[in-house]
């Protein structure tokens, strides 16, 4: 019989992990790599799976390296603390993971909410994400923004996974700044130099991508204030590299 597992990441998600693992409870195993939480995230946890591992954390791919280690399943269901698995993406995973013996992997488009509002623009739907796939000793490769590789057949499924991005705009700056961070390390390791028109250039080109060319001005105010904040992002990006040039990593 075909086996399903649930992989996911945490540090202190106490607020939105129970939501979450309500939504993948269906699956027949669940794995927690947890990066030290120091809330209750790990209790919580644990009232779904006694598979919670903790890992210092050191990079995203890594910890879910980590956590495809532990898992006996035949497949694996990759999903974030602020994401929900729909009741129609479960049927969709069911059905197609115990009808189809060719395809390897299958991406998942995302509703990616911000600010309380669904992103139907600004290149945010419909996201398809890589989230559903054999357990073969595939490995996740990036620092940030980490992706796995498969070998074999790719194929798109329908039903939407729910994400909810930032619940406001402090989260985004905290989150910004860690972010940001593992991906200028990540630059620097790959030997990419740091030039001045990186911060005249990208940043404004971001804005110009996501709020004109992605139409993200149909999204109203969030819209504008997304592709706002996603301008800062790049600039504090390739800032942060010019810093470790100048001062060391």
């Amino acid at each position: 019989m075909t086996t399903i597992a649930a992989l996911i990441i945490t540090y202190n998600e106490e607020e939105n992990i129970e939501d979450c693992l309500e939504s993948i409870k269906w699956v027949d195993e669940i794995v927690v790599i947890d990066s030290y939480s120091e809330d209750n995230t790990v209790e919580i946890c644990r009232k779904y799976t006694e598979k919670v591992f903790p890992r210092k954390f050191d990079d995203f791919a890594s910890q879910r390296n980590c956590g495809l280690e532990k898992i006996e399943s035949d497949w694996v269901l990759v999903v974030d603390a602020d994401e929900r698995v729909t009741g129609e993406l479960k049927d969709e995973i069911k059905n197609v993971l115990f009808s189809n013996d060719t395809v390897q992997a299958y991406k998942i488009p995302r509703k990616n909410y911000f600010l309380g509002k669904w992103i139907k623009h600004c290149g945010w739907y419909p996201d398809y994400t890589l989230r559903v796939f054999m357990n073969k000793k595939n490995q996740f490769e990036g620092m940030v923004h980490e992706k796995v590789t498969v070998n074999g057949e790719v194929q798109k499924m329908k039903n939407n996974l729910i994400h909810y991005t930032y619940y406001n705009i402090s989260q985004f700056i905290q989150k910004t700044d860690k972010y940001t961070t593992l991906d200028a390390i990540d630059m620097y390791r790959k030997g990419r130099k740091f030039k001045l028109g990186s911060i005249l250039i990208n940043p404004i080109w971001r804005f110009i991508r996501m709020f004109i060319i992605k139409r993200g001005y149909k999204d109203g105010i969030r819209g504008f204030i997304l592709s706002m904040l996603y301008l800062f992002y790049a600039f504090l990006k390739y800032i942060k590299l010019f810093e470790i040039w100048n001062n060391g990593e």
